[in-house]
């Protein structure tokens, strides 16, 4: 994932210095007063996505399954805790339902 996301960065940076040189060549509009900053974010933002999106799709897709194997992992492991929890609570309701029941304090036995 981290691969990816530097991956996209890199592609955005490339365009924020394209947008850059094109806004200061005259080949794009300059953005109003102080704005041209933002203009320059945006522009460079709005064309890299759709870069991004064609150009790391197999990258994504290596992601996407590494994250879902890493989620399958983690469920099975839950899963396999909650099954232990259950598994000793048997154990220990069999082990107390085994044990002979002690009369209660203050109650005699009688014997017949």
């Amino acid at each position: 994932m981290l691969r990816y996301t530097l991956m996209r960065l890199g592609i955005f940076a490339g365009c924020l210095l394209v947008v850059w040189g094109l806004v200061y060549a005259g080949a794009f509009p300059r953005g109003f007063g102080d704005s041209n900053l933002l203009w320059v974010l945006l522009l460079s933002l709005l064309l890299s996505a759709p870069i991004s999106f064609v150009v790391l799709r197999k990258e994504r897709d290596r992601a996407s399954v590494k994250v879902s194997q890493r989620v399958d992992r983690m469920k099975a492991n839950i899963e396999a805790n909650r099954s232990q929890e259950d598994d000793a609570v048997d154990e220990a309701a069999q082990a107390q339902a085994a044990q002979p029941q002690a009369p209660a304090q203050g109650q005699a036995q009688t014997t017949s």
